[in-house]
């Protein structure tokens, strides 16, 4: 059995309470190259890792409160911690890549991936500085479950705390695979388990008056807005496919004008297709003067607005809730189909989506189902054998 590596200023709490309060930290060598460093502060003293140039604290030592093996170390726990930090990716002598800089790299891969910047900059936005500042590999998976909790406490609904969580497991994912440090993968598919009430749909469905006022209003604060706004409410597309549009995608030359809608990355599909969603005559020429004279491999929308902030002087002007946002007009649009007839499949590939969510989500809104009229004529009929039983008593 190897021997353990022992340092009689730091290895009990006793020793290290005596010892001077100070800045720089104590350092044990605890295997070549690799040093335990212990600060001791006014409070409860720090555990850090020290190795190839780079200092790294990972947890709190156990002064004053007994060891739990996650965020309070004993000397034992705190020295395994270091040793797994250091040598978990051989020939790597780069610093433990910190939550914050996670986010910066998911930033990067988003926008080369084509996707947009939301999520990261939500993601920035919520996150508490100690999470910011923590390494990856020492994430657990109460922490996290905490933090999306206070999202909750703090506010947010169940849904939003769970789609910030959802775009935070992305971005550790991503982490784990460029790092082989990175081994606690579980603590965020644990922790960010999706919430029990996270799926419960609150579609802000809307009359038809409502939306062209919403349109008339967003083209009121900025026509480019206004035209934005007015391609979600026509196509029921997402934000994410119209933001990929550029001056080819608009076929106004034919019979009929379309748009060839991307498909988004949702769900399993990593291949993006190109579908043409019809528009009207005079969504088309307003879309055609906004692409005069650019090249068709540039964006149909120059501008990346933040749409719910945009959105909202709009729903406010018209005394709507907090619960119509621009999302609601991709629910007006599938709804709308749905009530007109058009069958679920047909609705479920214009709005780049499943018959198993359309039927999920919209169900009530669903007509013309040939199960509904095989299943009607098996009703039971009293009107009728009320009246026979009448009969049989008079006779």
């Amino acid at each position: 059995m190897a021997r353990r590596t022992r340092s009689s200023f730091l290895e009990n709490r006793t020793a290290r309470l005596k010892l001077a309060t100070r800045k720089k930290p104590y350092t044990a060598l605890i295997a070549p190259g690799i040093f335990l460093a212990y600060r001791r502060n006014t409070g409860p003293g720090t555990w850090s890792v020290k190795c190839h140039g780079w200092l790294k604290r990972f947890g709190l030592a156990d002064d004053h409160e007994d060891a739990n093996g996650e965020s309070v170390m004993s000397y034992w726990q705190a020295l395994e911690r270091a040793k797994m930090l250091a040598r978990a990716g051989e020939g790597n002598t780069e610093q433990p890549i910190s939550v914050a800089e996670t986010i910066n790299a998911y930033e990067a891969d988003l926008e080369t991936r084509g996707g947009r910047k939301y999520n990261a900059t939500q993601l920035r936005l919520h996150l508490t500085d100690a999470l910011k500042s923590k390494a990856v590999a020492l994430l657990t998976e109460r922490e996290l479950r905490d933090w999306r909790a206070g999202l909750v406490k703090a506010g947010l609904k169940p849904s939003s705390a769970d789609r910030i969580g959802r775009s935070l497991k992305a971005a550790l994912a991503l982490a784990a695979r460029n790092d082989k440090r990175v081994t606690n993968a579980a603590a965020w598919k644990n922790g960010l388990r999706k919430l029990p009430d996270s799926e419960v749909a609150r579609n802000a469905i809307l009359p038809d008056q409502t939306v062209a006022a919403l349109v008339t209003g967003s083209y009121d604060e900025d026509r480019d807005f206004g035209l934005l706004i007015d391609v979600l409410a026509e196509t029921g597309a997402r934000e994410s496919q119209v933001f990929k549009l550029t001056p080819a995608d608009l076929q106004d030359h034919l019979n009929a004008a379309r748009l060839m809608m991307p498909t988004s990355r949702k769900g399993k599909n990593r291949t993006i297709e190109y579908r043409p969603l019809p528009i009207s005559t005079r969504l088309a020429k307003a879309l055609r003067k906004q692409v005069a004279g650019r090249a068709a491999h540039h964006s149909l929308f120059a501008k990346m607005w933040n749409l719910a902030a945009s959105f909202r002087p709009v729903v406010e002007s018209l005394g709507l809730g907090p619960e119509v946002t621009p999302y609601a007009l991709r629910h007006c649009s599938i709804v709308r189909h749905l009530l007109k007839g058009v069958p679920t499949r047909v609705v479920a590939a214009h709005h780049d989506t499943s018959v198993a969510m359309i039927e999920k989500n919209y169900s009530r809104y669903i007509i013309g189902d040939p199960s509904e009229s095989l299943t009607r004529a098996a009703l039971l009929d009293l009107e009728t054998s009320v009246t026979s039983s009448t009969r049989c008593r008079a006779a």
